[in-house]
């Protein structure tokens, strides 16, 4: 006869039937390109070999890869931050996720990025601050990636995520095509810390998806710093890897 042992299983098998159905039909798919992969959040073998991978050998000031020392942007105007730690350098494969996830609604690729990025994050992180989005773009969007991820990452690292202890005040125009002195202006007093007492005294880690050439973050880092933040790094998916880039986003 068979026993409970034997109903058991048939149970267990049933319930495994409609993850069995949607793994055929809707197979895991590269974050890269789409092509179906083994795994979710796995990249096919052609976009893992696009990808550059970064560690903390960079310049200790910015994390600008090839530098042992302080590089000479660092040294003539020591930056603000507390470093720049990036997952992977920007890329044609690595842009793909932040437009995949901002502009395709793909939010699944946020978890993806964020697994690199946990493996950058500083040792002495208190607390994660994501990159804000003004209210319009936000309805616009329907959701600030950089909280995606931000969130992401905390699951990971468990070190605690403030979603809205930044705000933008204003909103900011894009950054692309203007020249480094109209991309600070064009950020200057956009950003404001909404609760003082959660980053007062606080390691800030400040999260977004890509960091070019840095108006934006220096922004809100200035603004955390104002509000009593300790110090504040910066953590990304993806870094414009360019010593003739001026202030961006």
């Amino acid at each position: 006869m068979n026993g409970p042992g034997f109903a058991a299983g048939w149970v267990t098998t049933l319930r495994a039937v409609p993850r069995v159905i949607t793994d055929w039909a809707l197979p895991p798919r590269c974050p890269g390109c789409g092509e179906p992969v083994e795994a979710d959040h796995r990249f096919c073998a052609a976009c893992w070999g696009g990808l550059r991978f970064l560690d903390a050998s960079g310049c200790p000031g910015c994390g600008l890869p090839g530098e042992r020392l302080r590089c000479g942007r660092c040294l003539a105007d020591p930056p603000v931050h507390a470093g720049i730690h990036a997952a992977v350098a920007y890329g044609p494969i690595a842009r793909e996720l932040p437009i995949r996830l901002k502009h395709g609604g793909r939010i699944g690729v946020a978890d993806t990025m964020a697994g690199p990025m946990a493996r950058r994050m500083p040792a002495d992180a208190e607390l994660l601050v994501p990159v804000p989005l003004h209210r319009w773009r936000l309805w616009r969007r329907g959701f600030n990636q950089a909280v995606l991820i931000a969130a992401a990452v905390s699951r990971r690292s468990e070190v605690p995520v403030a979603r809205d202890a930044l705000v933008r005040v204003k909103p900011t125009p894009l950054l692309r095509g203007l020249s480094p002195r109209q991309r600070r202006a064009a950020v200057a007093s956009a950003f404001r810390v909404r609760d003082r007492a959660a980053v007062a005294g606080r390691r800030v880690v400040l999260v977004d998806d890509v960091y070019t050439t840095g108006a934006t973050a220096t922004a809100c880092v200035r603004a955390l710093l104002r509000a009593g933040a300790t110090s504040v790094a910066i953590l990304c998916w993806a870094r414009v890897i360019d010593r003739d880039a001026g202030g961006g986003d």
